[in-house]
């Protein structure tokens, strides 16, 4: 499966602008008309429903021609263009910045910066800074009864484009902001599903591979017992023996493979089906970086005095494997693990005896793609994803988490807390 970074992915959803350009060009239509007939202003009415029109004509091909359920960056700058200067040029034939209605100039700017890359925003940004100057000195009178003066002072002439380029800024600041990082979070959520999938598939291998090695026991005990007694008999015949002593080999070659295929020799298969206590859950995740790792893991269940055993769950299990990695990873020697229960809670503290988090990190720590600026071992340095993929995994169901530096082994501490209910509920 190829993974998409989606924080580098900017683009429109078509449905969506199109439904959004056909409420602003209905509004547009309404209030234009209602003015002319309505209130009976006079201003020019005919030109402003003839820009309107373009905005429908260009409505119109972007829902029967540009057929792509995405709008590219490229495409949706020309779009958001447009709809900049249908709305520049009606607002300059009634009154410009006077008009009340200026404050949709910012809008697609906007919409922008919260979706397409930083040149994208930039360009349309100026664009509509320079527009809103221009219609500060430049525009049709505001329309108003004929038989009235329309007087402003001109102090506050001048405060409504400041109040507009002021918006303008800030607003657009505000929407590249949270659009990064709504992005980031994406991309980091789209590796999660992705993650539990190939876990989900590997069980699923797990559980064929362990089904096949049973089913193929029998058959292959048969045919070792029937070699070995073929052997034994024949042992003495040189044209036989070598034939028969490599046929005893291979047997015995396939019964090491079928034992290798189940996810556990010891318990075979039984720790793909059933229910685990939380300690079972480690021990197993343990076991499994003993194999890899030089360092020594330490558990303490002194206070588990109410184990009960949950339901088998891939969440959790790669929740707590990403906590333990992380332990194993940064850890000078020893990793501790305190599993604790009573009758209304259960929790697992997981703390190593290295440097723990840096201080620049702390406060954010569970946000993806972290920047650690101090570290200089390359082996070590992360972006957060594997604190926030377990985090989100075990948060899903149900669990309350704490990651701060150990007070006691001087290195990182993560506190994973349940209640027994929620927990007996998974």
């Amino acid at each position: 499966m190829e993974f998409i970074q989606a924080s580098k992915s900017y683009y429109l959803d078509r449905s969506t602008y199109i439904n959004l350009r056909w409420i602003a060009i209905i509004g547009q239509f309404i209030t234009i008309n209602s003015v002319k007939f309505l209130l009976e202003f006079e201003f020019p009415y005919l030109l402003s429903n003839i820009i309107i029109l373009f905005g429908i004509l260009s409505n119109l091909y972007l829902y029967h021609f540009d057929i792509n359920p995405q709008i590219s960056n490229k495409s949706s700058f020309i779009y958001l263009l447009i709809d900049i200067f249908q709305l520049s040029i009606l607002l300059y034939l009634t009154g410009g910045v006077l008009n009340p209605f200026s404050i949709f100039l910012i809008i697609p700017s906007i919409f922008s910066s919260s979706n397409l890359n930083i040149r994208t925003n930039l360009t349309l940004i100026t664009i509509t800074l320079f527009i809103i100057i221009f219609l500060t000195f430049f525009s049709y009178d505001l329309p108003y009864p004929m038989n009235e003066k329309l007087s402003i002072d001109e102090n506050y002439y001048y405060s409504i484009p400041l109040s507009l380029i002021v918006a303008l800024i800030f607003l657009n600041y505000f929407a590249i902001t949270f659009g990064k990082e709504s992005r980031l979070r994406k991309e980091a959520l789209d590796k999660i599903q992705e993650v539990i999938a190939k876990e989900h598939e590997l069980v699923s291998l797990g559980g064929q591979a362990a089904a096949a090695a049973h089913s193929l026991g029998t058959p292959l005990s048969t045919i070792k017992i029937i070699s070995q007694e073929l052997f034994d008999e024949f042992k003495e015949d040189k044209r036989l023996n070598k034939d028969l002593e490599l046929l005893v080999s291979q047997v015995e070659r396939c019964n090491q493979i079928l034992r290798k295929l189940t996810l556990n020799p010891i318990y075979e298969d039984e720790f793909i089906d059933k229910d685990l206590s939380l300690f079972e859950y480690i021990d197993e995740i343990i076991k499994s970086f003993e194999d890899i790792s030089t360092k020594k893991f330490i558990i303490n269940v002194e206070q588990n005095s109410n184990s009960f055993p949950i339901r088998k769950s891939i969440e959790l299990v790669y929740g707590f494997r990403n906590f333990i990695g992380n332990a194993n990873k940064f850890a000078n020697s020893k990793i501790f693990i305190t599993i604790k229960s009573d009758s209304e809670l259960s929790e697992i503290i997981i703390e190593d005896d290295g440097k723990g988090y840096p201080k620049d990190i702390l406060s954010k720590i569970g946000e993806p793609y972290l920047k650690v600026s101090k570290s200089t071992d390359k082996s070590k340095r992360g972006l957060g994803l594997g604190i926030f993929i377990g985090k989100t995994l075990l948060e899903k169901n149900s669990a309350q988490l704490i990651c701060r530096n150990s007070q006691t082994r001087g290195g990182a501490e993560v506190k994973i807390v349940w209640k027994n209910n929620d927990l007996k509920m998974l």
